[in-house]
């Protein structure tokens, strides 16, 4: 799988592993820690999960800024390591009585969170420069240490929930995953000086082999990826219901077991996405042999229907009896549904993000995909804002809502297919 890819990116997909563990750690628990352990409502945890998430998705225009100007790619990612590492300190220390460590905890994950993750974004796009046939496969590849991290989360959340009943233990769990992480990419410093736009503090470059870029061009490939960036926000509305409304669907609808609560459910789609992505990347270079393979606008319409797909499904969960609130559903419906959730997820975010490495202007690579990141923070509040009123719908209704918003989703693609297109070779 790694054949003919940089030996560097090794250094950035076991540093990704670490990093994944500490926040899927977190996100297998967050709602619940908050329902337990804090006592809120589900309008207080829908607020403060839609704004975490918010957070870490919109600190990212900072930090491509901060990578692209200022310090430099790898000083970017490593600083926003440390203050993940130092936030997850906060949540351990928290309680329902110490709420202010808990909020402080999150500020520092979600702003650490959002320079770290564009820039090593960037980074991976960097690697493949006179390789653009190769980096929709490169992105794939990172998004699999991304979910290798994001399936190991919740068996740890699992097996301390199961031997000491405690949320507050995963979060020391975190941290130090954050600290293996950031040693990690220490190691690799050197070798990961091509793909640092200021490395050794030296002023940004852009490659000379580069095909330059008139103004209307780059006028125009701004407003191509702005428009993917809204039409990308309704998905993300959806699929960060993984971490509230399904969870809570698992908590308050779905049997529970000693080896099988509210937070191991997160596992099963990061495993997914382990077991799919060779196999679609297999079927993608197949495809591409033969001059089939989809174009990454086409994949991102395919991923729309997909997790439309999935919210159907749980509609028909909620009508079987999950809108009972009687732990009574088989957990083959959740089960079910993440499988689906990850076809989606495979076919929408690593190719987005391999979009926006081919369309950006290279000047502004980071601050693009900042920008990509921002479309998936308006997503995420929009989720937990969304989320606040699971409970007063019947979950049939909030599940067809979401399938509706991602029909539409699907729709505003195939209107602006054409020009979607027109950079992404």
């Amino acid at each position: 799988m790694m054949k003919n890819h940089p030996k560097s990116l090794w250094v950035i997909f076991m540093t990704e592993i670490w990093e994944r563990v500490g926040f899927y750690t977190l996100m297998a628990v967050l709602v619940l820690y908050m329902d337990k352990t804090l006592g809120w409502s589900d309008s207080r945890k829908g607020t403060t999960y839609g704004l975490f998430l918010a957070l870490c998705y919109f600190i990212p225009l900072l930090g491509g800024w901060l990578g692209d100007r200022v310090f430099g790619r790898r000083a970017t990612v490593l600083t926003g390591s440390l203050m993940m590492a130092a936030g997850y300190v906060g949540l351990a220390v928290s309680s329902a009585s110490r709420v202010i460590p808990f909020y402080a905890g999150l500020f520092l994950i979600g702003f650490g969170t959002g320079i770290f993750k564009v820039n090593m974004s960037v980074m991976v796009g960097n690697l493949y420069e006179g390789k653009s046939e190769l980096k929709d496969a490169g992105f794939n590849i990172f998004y699999m240490a991304v979910n290798i991290g994001a399936a190991v989360a919740p068996l740890i959340a699992t097996f301390v929930g199961v031997t000491w009943n405690n949320y507050n233990i995963n979060f020391w769990v975190c941290a130090a995953g954050l600290v293996v992480g950031a040693a990690i990419f220490r190691a690799g410093w050197k070798r990961l000086a091509s793909a640092d736009l200021r490395s050794e503090g030296k002023a940004a470059v852009v490659s000379t082999s580069a095909v330059p870029i008139s103004a209307a061009e780059t006028r125009q490939r701004i407003a191509t990826l702005i428009t993917l960036f809204v039409i990308v926000i309704l998905f993300w509305v959806a699929f960060y219901q993984d971490f509230f409304g399904l969870t809570l669907f698992a908590e308050r609808s779905t049997r529970i077991y000693k080896f099988l609560r509210p937070e191991t459910y997160q596992f099963f789609e990061p495993f997914y996405i382990v077991v799919l992505t060779p196999l679609m990347l297999a079927l993608f270079a197949r495809m591409r042999t033969r001059d089939k393979e989809p174009s990454t606008p086409v994949k991102i319409f395919l991923g729309m229907l997909f997790m439309g797909l999935a919210m159907l499904v749980m509609v028909f969960a909620s009508l079987a009896g999950g809108d009972k609130d009687a732990n009574n559903m088989s957990p083959a419906w959740l089960i079910g549904t993440y499988f689906i959730v990850t076809i989606a997820e495979i076919l929408i975010s690593p190719m987005g993000q391999s979009y926006v490495s081919k369309v950006a202007p290279p000047r502004i690579a980071g601050l693009m995909m900042g920008g990509w990141m921002a479309a998936i923070a308006f997503g995420s509040y929009g989720s937990g804002w969304l989320g606040r009123y699971y409970s007063d719908f019947a979950h049939h209704q909030f599940f067809l809502l979401l399938t509706g918003l991602l029909v539409l989703s699907a729709v505003l693609v195939l209107i602006f297919l054409k020009r979607l297109k027109r950079f992404a070779s």
